[in-house]
């Protein structure tokens, strides 16, 4: 089963970072990602832009309304992402525990990612790769 993992934490921590104290952290995401794909768990991850970059959008009367970020004064924003195999919620949570931004005081989310076959519908990647 694929869970993802969201981090979630005040990316305001990066401001007071020193260079190496940035190079640290990376590293730790680099060795968590490392140890991810030798457990043949990681599927995917990135990590995001602040959320001052992102872009909202809305369909009003069936016309775009688009508002720049940040949206909501909040303490936590979603900062990356990773999508992994494991073969339960117990799992799942053994990796993000494990993950950098826990440790840093973050919070991560952890949600199965909707298996459309089980759901009775059609896999949205299937049509994608049959496209290309």
């Amino acid at each position: 089963m694929r869970y993802m993992l969201l981090l979630i934490g005040d990316e305001n921590q990066w401001e007071n970072l020193t260079e190496e104290e940035v190079g640290e952290v990376m590293q730790a995401y680099e060795d968590y990602s490392r140890q991810l794909t030798e457990a043949e768990a990681f599927v995917s991850g990135e990590g995001l832009q602040p959320s001052s970059t992102s872009t909202q959008l809305r369909l009003v009367d069936g016309e775009r309304v688009l508002t720049d970020g940040p949206f909501a004064e909040t303490k936590e924003q979603l900062g990356g992402f990773y999508v992994l195999n494991c073969k339960d919620l117990d799992e799942a949570l053994d990796w993000a525990e494990k993950c950098p931004a826990a440790a840093a005081g973050g919070t991560i989310e952890i949600r199965p990612v909707m298996d459309y076959e089980e759901a009775g519908y059609d896999d949205p990647r299937d049509s994608a790769e049959a496209s290309r």
